[in-house]
């Protein structure tokens, strides 16, 4: 974990709502221990948002792309699919349209899209 300086670890702090450690300061400062229990409260938080933002987004359970079977359907344009996943896809705030018949993973890969 990199150094902080002061006004770093406060503002974490007091971004992360700990406002006893921070009230006690000049205790704290030099203690060792304090951006390790920092690190592992941000992640913990981090970890529970997203639990908690895919619980509320109701994307019931799914299978995982891993097991997409490539095979089937027989048309399937695997690139424009492995599009949808691409960092850019979601923060260029494209539209996707899956058409095909019934049973070919279009729900699936759009699970996954929006998991």
């Amino acid at each position: 974990m990199t150094d902080l300086t002061p006004t770093e670890t406060k503002a974490r702090l007091k971004g992360l709502g700990l406002f006893g450690l921070l009230a006690c300061w000049e205790e704290l400062a030099d203690k060792p221990w304090l951006r390790e229990v920092l690190a592992i409260e941000e992640r913990e938080r981090h970890k529970r948002s997203l639990e908690r933002r895919i619980k509320n987004s109701r994307v019931a359970a799914f299978k995982p792309m891993a097991d997409f079977d490539w095979s089937w359907p027989k048309k399937i344009d695997r690139e424009a699919v492995d599009d949808l996943f691409a960092p850019g896809f979601i923060t260029a705030g494209h539209n996707a349209v899956l058409v095909g018949p019934n049973g070919v993973g279009k729900t699936m890969i759009l699970k996954n899209v929006a998991h």
